[in-house]
């Protein structure tokens, strides 16, 4: 283990203690060979029902494709668990000399319980007017790459709001530039089931990638 991951671990571990049992803390290792395997160290692994070795976040594949300068740490946003229960969480990147991110550091706390009182109060102190909206997590913590790439082609469908059956191509163009932006033809054979699941070829996959990123650049 190399100093800079010991640090982050003791810093984990103190961090899970202080806040107890609801509170996870995650280390992905980026500079890890094998992504499926990036989680190095996590704390209070059942709020999200993780263990060591399970596989990247949205966050992780999304950093990975991004250019390193551009990211910033995520502060303070929701997610979801698979069996539904709602996280406040961080996401803190931590860089190497190059200015690489080397690991990421999410912190997970688990308020499910918290926003059962808070919503029993607001059944009280409410008008019409008040929306729910800011409330409703927008990616969902997976345990492997195959659950987090369904979870992607899923979140792709409801950008483009219709069936793959009633798609036009610039519609399924529009999908696949979401997947390659969210970095989920980073998992390994993940462009077979792209294919498959929007009823193209490989080559018709590919060339609606190069589609995707023209139509960004104009």
């Amino acid at each position: 283990m190399d100093a800079k991951l010991a640090l982050l671990t003791q810093i984990s571990h103190g961090l899970a203690v202080h806040f107890g049992d609801c509170c996870e803390v995650v280390i992905h290792d980026l500079k890890c060979p094998d992504l499926e395997h990036s989680i190095v160290y996590i704390e209070n692994g059942h709020v999200s029902n993780r263990k060591s070795g399970d596989g990247p976040s949205e966050i992780v594949l999304e950093t990975l494709r991004r250019n390193p300068a551009s990211l910033q740490d995520k502060l303070s946003y929701l997610t979801r668990t698979e069996d539904g229960r709602i996280l406040k969480s961080s996401t803190i990147y931590i860089r190497g000399n190059d200015n690489t991110i080397d690991y990421i550091l999410s912190i997970n706390y688990d308020i499910t319980g918290l926003m059962a009182v808070e919503n029993s109060l607001k059944s009280l102190l409410s008008t019409s007017e008040m929306s729910q909206k800011d409330h409703e997590p927008k990616t969902t913590i997976t345990h492997n790459v195959n659950e987090l790439l369904d979870t992607l082609i899923d979140q792709s469908v409801a950008l483009v709001g219709k069936p793959v059956a009633l798609m036009t191509k610039d519609d399924k163009i529009r999908a696949i530039q979401f997947l390659n932006d969210a970095g989920a033809f980073l998992v390994t054979k993940s462009g077979d089931k792209v294919s498959n699941f929007f009823g193209i070829s490989k080559f018709t996959l590919y060339s609606y990638m190069e589609a995707g990123k023209e139509k960004e650049k104009t």
